[in-house]
């Protein structure tokens, strides 16, 4: 959690998962993700829960 990454399939909002990718020691990882919202290609986000099995609850992050 408190990770942030980039959507790399678009993410519809609800249980209909997409895709990010997060830097994972120093690797980058795909993990399917789900939002409340739709995110777009491209979006940054914050990682708010990892449900395990590489699937993940993510935000929209507006950065500093």
């Amino acid at each position: 959690m408190g990770k942030i990454g980039e959507v790399t399939t678009r993410i519809e909002g609800g249980e209909e998962p997409g895709e990010v990718s997060l830097l994972v020691y120093g690797i980058r990882e795909r993990y399917f993700a789900h939002a409340r919202e739709e995110l777009l290609l491209g979006s940054k986000v914050l990682v708010v829960h990892d449900r395990g099995n590489r699937t993940v609850d993510v935000e929209p992050w507006i950065g500093f």
